[in-house]
């Protein structure tokens, strides 16, 4: 059979709402990239195509930033952060998806009303319980309390255990496996999509975070992940908006890079998500 092309303005037309929605979403990005790449004089004008490439913009902003260390810091703050939520959320997920106890609903409910409840509500507390500790100025207490479990992880793991055939966990259990054993080498396995996105969620709250890092580490410049060192970077120099985007768009790669190679696990994680209730 032969396949009937459209003519290109058909099909324009037929996608208008799905390419007005693409340019509003690429125009700021666009916009970040062009002036990443103009002189000092012609960033913040209206021109919005640079009239000279500089890309030594981006040498420019590691050295008069410690680029490599704030990178370093927000490495070691999405990726503790992202470990211990998995040592905690997983075991906690799996019981009140696979194990039934008096309860339960409960728990999940009580997990549900931890997700709706501002984090400024409990500022003041937390920031008071680790200066006693004497953990303020370090981004220790910003990764500590995933160790206690992340509500919105339990609750995207939770859902996506429910999705995986009750037959699995019976068979292990005649098997003679604990639960600890079944979750292991049974559950864990199958749920690898959806341990993925949550990771993955996490990671990039934990590298985007700005607020905590406000709250704990602005007293110690040693301690300032990228997120926050790129808000004093612009209130620093604010006129120089193309070192300022250029720097944004290095904070942006390391994000780009890890979505781009766990993009399809992330999808199958997201989409599998909520099945069941």
């Amino acid at each position: 059979m032969r396949v009937r092309h459209r003519p290109p303005l058909v099909w324009v037309a037929d996608h208008a709402v799905f390419l007005a929605l693409a340019l509003a979403f690429l125009a700021p990005f666009a916009f970040v990239v062009m002036t990443a790449f103009m002189s000092a004089g012609q960033a913040g004008t209206t021109f919005s195509w640079p009239t000279e490439w500089h890309p030594e913009n981006f040498a420019l902003v590691f050295q008069k930033l410690p680029m490599l260390k704030y990178f370093g810091n927000s490495l070691l703050y999405a990726v503790l952060a992202t470990v211990f939520m998995l040592l905690s959320s997983v075991p906690a997920a799996y019981a009140l998806a696979r194990i039934r106890f008096r309860g339960s609903g409960i728990f999940f409910l009580a997990i549900i009303a931890m997700m709706l409840l501002p984090p400024q509500v409990t500022t003041v507390p937390l920031y008071v319980m680790w200066a006693r500790l004497h953990l303020t100025g370090t981004l220790w207490p910003l990764i500590l309390p995933n160790l206690l479990g992340d509500a919105f992880s339990i609750f995207l793991l939770r859902q996506f255990l429910l999705t995986i055939p009750l037959d699995y966990t019976e068979a292990a259990r005649l098997d003679g496996c604990g639960e600890v054993r079944t979750m292991l080498q049974v559950i864990v396995p199958m749920a690898k999509p959806g341990i993925a996105a949550t990771a993955i969620f996490l990671f990039f709250h934990s590298w985007n975070d700005y607020y905590g890092p406000l709250l704990y580490t602005s007293e110690n410049e040693s301690a300032w992940p990228v997120s926050y060192a790129l808000a004093q970077f612009r209130g620093a120099h604010a006129v120089d908006w193309n070192l300022t985007m250029a720097a944004t768009l290095v904070a942006m790669v390391p994000v780009v890079v890890i979505f781009f190679f766990a993009q399809k696990a992330f999808v199958q994680g997201v989409t599998l998500t909520g099945v069941k209730g």
